[in-house]
């Protein structure tokens, strides 16, 4: 396993200063973010593609701090029902294939996105529930006439560029946001589809991440560190499905942790433990949102207690067996 950071949290500095910083603190590869959501402070592919020099200049600083690509991320959605945002997140990913295909970087992480609920529509629809029955006709129309074509679409032209695995990042408002929705698509598109497991997205629906990653196996493509705290007394009183505002900590029934302050040292050594039993030995990259504190302080816990329970090592042989 290797550390990782998604660098987007140090979009305020320059990407010579960010990986600096990085490589000071032991972290041995780089998330970086080439559009969606995420930005692309770091990575502007159309940039980078019109001037090759510029390629070669950001592969001088990760060879001069001793880092290495762990992905690129364009978390966006591409199935959005205004065809204006759906076609710049669609953008967004096919810059970041080019760019990967001339860095020889092989995974792209991205959200599966989430179309709307009928052709008619302008917002994306998540559906949470069977009934009425309109709810199913919506999933229906989702999955069949618009997330499975689009992805068979893409992910054969990102194949066609280097791309050898595209990681789903499991999140509530997409259409894959849990290890069954992530094996849907996965079955209907290909292989080449995999998940972005961050734990933080499955704490609060009630998701075992060690359940998870034992069902989701070698489909693991990617991990992202990031924690969540439950808040016992607002989940008992008002559930798990929570729409106020991140920022409105002390009412939500949960809120996004630095690693650690979710979960102890036990439960990250067992996902550590339970990831290289089903095969995953790629890199584990910290995803800072924690609210409660500054980037700064939350990333150096982060990579304190995960450089506790890694395993950097490969395994060694079984001398007592």
């Amino acid at each position: 396993m290797k550390l990782s950071v998604f660098a987007v949290l140090l979009a305020d500095r320059s990407f010579e200063e960010a990986c600096k910083y990085l490589s000071e603190r032991g972290v041995q590869a780089v998330e970086i973010g080439t559009g969606g959501f995420p930005g692309d402070a770091h990575c502007k592919p159309r940039d980078l593609l019109a001037h090759p020099e510029k390629i070669d200049e950001m592969k001088a600083v990760l060879e001069k701090y001793h880092l290495e690509i762990a992905a690129f991320s364009t978390h966006g959605n591409a199935v959005h029902p205004n065809k204006e945002i759906a076609a710049k997140f669609h953008d967004d990913f096919i810059q970041t294939v080019l760019l990967a295909e001339k860095m020889g970087v092989e995974t792209i992480v991205t959200f599966s996105g989430c179309p709307g609920g009928s052709p008619e529509d302008r917002t994306p629809n998540w559906v949470t529930c069977p009934w009425p029955d309109d709810f199913t006709e919506i999933l229906k129309y989702q999955w069949d006439e618009v997330l499975i074509p689009y992805w068979k679409k893409t992910a054969a032209f990102a194949q066609e560029h280097g791309i050898k695995k595209i990681a789903f990042e499991m999140h509530p408002g997409f259409c894959v946001y849990n290890p069954e929705t992530m094996m849907r698509i996965r079955k209907a598109v290909g292989p080449i589809l995999g998940a972005n497991f961050d734990p933080s997205h499955l704490f609060w629906q009630g998701i075992d991440p060690v359940y998870a990653i034992r069902y989701l196996g070698d489909a693991i493509y990617y991990f992202h560190a990031k924690d969540t705290k439950i808040d016992e007394i607002n989940t008992k009183t008002q559930g798990v499905l929570d729409t106020k505002h991140y920022g409105d900590e002390i009412n939500r029934s949960w809120i996004f942790r630095s690693v650690g302050y979710g979960h102890d040292a036990g439960v990250w050594k067992d996902m550590m433990s339970n990831l290289r039993l089903v095969g995953y030995d790629g890199p584990i990259s910290i995803e800072h949102e924690d609210s409660l504190m500054t980037p700064g302080e939350g990333l150096d816990k982060a990579i304190a207690l995960l450089k506790e329970v890694l395993m950097f090592q490969e395994r060694g042989g079984m001398y007592w067996a």
